[in-house]
């Protein structure tokens, strides 16, 4: 028995999620979500059924990605790459916890209205995209000096705030090529490039229907 994932593919939150599973080695069932029709076993938790959410095997639920996150991080064995990812240290995890803050209260608030500016017609698509460059020019001048954002080992922070960079440069891919933002592309690449990101996190999974086999992840 194990825990089980709910999931979709593409859902910035789900990505992180995935991604601090495969690269603490954590096993989940995975179940594939569409969210235009939800499983009644995701709807039968009641309260809030948006993804990612995981149930461990005593049944406790984590709502949220960041508590999915921590409880891998609460189950892996490996101390190592777990201290490097949330280090004991106060001051390393305030500014990882900054990192994300900002991220999740803030810059997804552009994002979204960026990638989905026809929704929001208050402004234009070129306003929302220059809001969401204040956070790339903050990134990219933290990247000038480090390989990533805590220094030359990835932390949480990175892994937290990439998917949703990713996002925001899919809305306009040619764009984004085009700007002075060479330290965010740098970073961003290490992730969207790397074999983990491809053969494990981003691997596409038919939607999951009650009474179908449970998806073992990650499939390695």
């Amino acid at each position: 028995m194990l825990p089980v994932l709910y999931s979709f593919r593409r859902c910035p939150y789900a990505i992180r999620s995935r991604y601090i599973i495969a690269l603490l080695g954590t096993s989940v069932h995975l179940r594939e979500v569409i969210l235009k029709s939800k499983p009644s076993e995701l709807l039968s938790l009641g309260g809030r059924s948006s993804v990612p959410q995981l149930v461990d095997v005593d049944g406790v639920r984590y709502p949220e990605s960041l508590d999915i996150i921590f409880w891998a991080l609460a189950c892996s064995d490996d101390k190592k790459v777990v201290n490097e990812l949330w280090p004991a240290d106060s001051v390393q995890r305030n500014r990882i916890k900054a990192w994300i803050d900002y991220n999740d209260h803030f810059f997804k608030h552009w994002l979204d209205r960026y990638k989905y500016a026809n929704r929001y017609p208050e402004y234009s698509e070129d306003y929302y995209r220059k809001k969401g460059e204040l956070f790339l020019s903050r990134l990219d001048k933290r990247l000038s000096a480090k390989k990533f954002l805590l220094g030359e080992q990835v932390s949480l922070a990175d892994i937290a705030v990439f998917p949703f960079i990713r996002q925001f440069v899919a809305v306009n891919q040619k764009w984004f090529d085009s700007t002075q933002y060479h330290n965010v592309r740098r970073w961003l690449a290490s992730f969207v490039n790397s074999e983990m990101f491809n053969s494990v996190v981003m691997v596409k999974y038919p939607a999951w229907q009650a009474g179908q086999k449970n998806t073992l992840y990650p499939a390695y």
